[in-house]
């Protein structure tokens, strides 16, 4: 078998990657950069081509790309620092096997590069998957996921059902689909279908001739003579009357229709992607929305995940919303201070991504300081609002590192800072804050507490070992009195980053 190749400007990623895999018996090579490896593949190929996305020079994706086109076979891993929709469908673009984010689990790394060593002797190709994108930011792993299947739709035209939450960017999604396929270039529709009273909903869809109805003055076109030969998406599907539902169906299966008062059948060339927030097999069950329908949309199902399922990408999804905000008001950006930052990504935000967005917009507008702290966010945020914890204490503040109270102030105590809490005045210190934390989730009827704020402890001991060991796993461990095993899978589980091997 021939070596695996590593390909990154980072000496500390090459280091680390020969180590696993040289435990694992397998043989490595590595390369600084692109240059060097495009230079080797003039007298050698590897089994598996490992490499990282931006170095100088040339970067991995045309190292991609050159390899592609004498090697179209070998299985290529991008590893990228940069956990977005861009680099996901970049590295896809170019026929990349897969991609892996940084920071990674080292594990992980191994079980991918072992799965694309076994395609590698299988010989078998890989399809490859194409270009632009709309902006999708993620670094969660149920975001990622979303990013893989979006590239790997990408030369189809099958029928996409898009569920999720309000708020979690359904339409967002579908506007990638369509960007990324092969009807690139001709229209996107957009129609929410709950938005449009029923009695025009039809007219909307699908036209109607001239005199079908009052004031019905001349012909129109419908939504899908809109978006021939393009992609149509219906948003809020679960909520189309049962009726049109009929005449949908029969689109989807015939590939034509009528437009209303009309006797002439239109010929459709449309993709249909649909969206709901609601559960369709309840409401199949229920006798309000046809089964043969569902099972016509339900070809590909795309699930998005809620914010409180991903709060991990709360900071970067701030950050992107409080520039773009800021560069449509002509002002600075603002800044979320590190505890504010802890907070927000502490909230449980029912109106998702969407909710975040316009907090942004309201922080870009009504902070008044550059740097946003706690006591500058909305009043039914800091004291109405429902934590991750689901706490109803009042003037106790729930981070994601631990809990400390609204009113903390920074003392100076032997070598550092520490923060200054009247729990912390009491002999009972921070037990003290925990039994209020607890008492008000019971009070609230909060279940789970037991698990909820164990994960809370562990996550904060965890991230401040890592702190303190500057992200060494292995001491970290130590430090904290646990196996090495049992603190890699801790850091999955609670979905710490920062971690790195020794």
């Amino acid at each position: 078998m021939k070596p695996i190749w590593i390909v990154d400007d980072d000496a500390s990623i090459r280091w680390v990657l020969e180590k696993a895999l040289a435990r694992e018996s397998l043989e490595t090579r590595s390369f600084a950069n692109a240059r060097e490896a495009m230079t080797a593949f003039e007298t050698d190929t590897p089994q598996v081509l490992v490499s990282d996305i931006r170095m100088p020079g040339e970067s991995g994706i045309d190292l991609l790309q050159a390899v592609k086109e004498r090697h179209p076979g070998l299985p290529v891993i991008i590893i990228t620092a940069f956990s977005d929709l861009d680099s996901a469908v970049s590295s896809f673009q170019g026929g990349a096997f897969d991609y892996l984010a940084k920071p990674f689990d080292i594990d992980k790394a191994v079980s991918l590069i072992r799965r694309a060593l076994e395609e590698s002797l299988r010989e078998a190709s890989v399809e490859a998957p194409p270009a632009e994108t709309p902006e999708i930011l993620g670094h969660a792993p149920a975001m990622q996921e979303v990013f893989r299947a979006i590239g790997r739709l990408s030369q189809s035209n099958v029928t996409v059902l898009i569920t999720g939450e309000s708020g979690t960017g359904k339409e967002l999604v579908a506007r990638a689909l369509h960007k990324h396929s092969p009807r690139a270039q001709q229209p996107f529709i957009a129609l929410n279908t709950a938005a449009i009273p029923k009695d025009l909903l039809e007219s909307e869809l699908f036209g109607h001739e001239r005199g079908a109805f009052t004031g019905a003055q001349a012909m129109r076109r419908g939504r899908f003579e809109q978006a021939e030969d393009g992609t149509l998406f219906l948003d809020e599907i679960g909520d189309m009357p049962f009726d049109l539902q009929t005449r949908l169906l029969r689109v989807l299966s015939d590939g034509h229709f009528y437009r209303v008062g009309g006797h002439q059948p239109v010929k459709a060339n449309v993709r249909v992607i649909a969206a709901t927030h609601q559960n369709l097999e309840q409401r199949v069950r229920d006798g309000l929305f046809r089964e043969d329908l569902y099972h016509r949309l339900n070809v590909i199902r795309l699930r998005l995940p809620s914010l409180r399922e991903r709060n991990e990408d709360i900071p970067v999804l701030t950050r992107h919303f409080l520039v773009q905000s800021a560069h449509q008001l002509g002002v600075e950006p603002k800044r979320m201070s590190e505890q504010a930052m802890r907070f927000l990504s502490g909230l449980e935000l029912p109106g998702n991504v969407r909710q975040l967005e316009n907090l942004c917009n309201w922080i870009t507008v009504m902070a008044p300081g550059q740097t946003v702290e706690v006591k500058d966010l909305p009043r039914d945020l800091t004291q109405g609002s429902a934590p991750l914890t689901g706490s109803s204490v009042p003037n106790v503040v729930p981070l994601s590192d631990g809990i400390v109270s609204a009113g903390a102030q920074p003392m100076s105590s032997g070598g550092g800072v520490v923060l200054q809490t009247p729990a912390a005045q009491s002999p009972d210190g921070w037990i003290g804050l925990l039994e209020l934390q607890a008492a008000g989730m019971l009070s609230a009827g909060q279940m789970d507490v037991m698990d909820l704020l164990g994960r809370q402890f562990e996550s904060a001991l965890i991230r401040t070992a890592l702190k303190h060991t500057h992200g060494r796993k292995n001491d970290a461990a130590m430090r904290l009195g646990i196996g090495r095993n049992t603190i890699t899978r801790k850091i999955v589980e609670l979905g710490i980053d920062g971690a790195r091997e020794e």
